[in-house]
């Protein structure tokens, strides 16, 4: 309880503030983390489209909030694991060719709720949002984090509405 993959995180602030992009997160969904993230970045540099039919203006949104939840909840986690073991996990995951887990933020201090914004606010900047628009979206991302994610419905988490003791 309290920790939020940055999936659902996405979902639920794309959902706030630009509902009209849920499609092209529901399309993402059937992806791994990694492979969401490189056709992301992909698209930030070439300025093409998804490869879901839409065009370049529909999708703004979505790409800032996914990378820059990621990026931020990453430098957390790294701060908190050891290098040399998180080195190793990884070579062990490609020998063994096992996909990569959902990237999950835990709990956050306010300082770190900072750092995200702080990341989301950069994301867009670099994907041309005008200030207002990133402050809602950076703000929003916010708002989702420090809520604990106690949603029963959480897909791929079990759907009993059950409450823990």
């Amino acid at each position: 309880m309290g920790a939020a993959r940055v999936r659902d995180v996405v979902r639920d602030v794309v959902a706030e503030v630009a509902a009209e992009e849920l499609p092209v997160v529901d399309a993402l969904a059937g992806f791994d983390d990694t492979t969401v993230l490189q056709r992301l970045r992909r698209r930030s540099r070439r300025r093409e489209p998804l490869g879901f039919g839409l065009d370049e203006v529909a999708v703004l949104v979505t790409p800032v909030v996914w990378l820059g939840v990621d990026q931020a909840a990453k430098r957390i986690a790294d701060s908190a694991v050891d290098g040399a073991s998180k080195g190793a996990k990884a070579v062990l995951r490609k020998v063994l060719r096992r996909p990569t887990a959902s990237v999950v933020v835990p709990p956050l201090t306010p300082a770190q709720l900072g750092e995200v914004r702080r990341a989301v606010l950069e994301m867009a900047a670099q994907r041309g949002f005008a200030q207002e628009q990133a402050v809602t979206v950076a703000d929003a991302v916010v708002a989702r984090l420090a809520v604990p994610d106690d949603d029963p419905q959480d897909p791929g988490e079990g759907t009993s509405p059950a409450g823990e003791a």
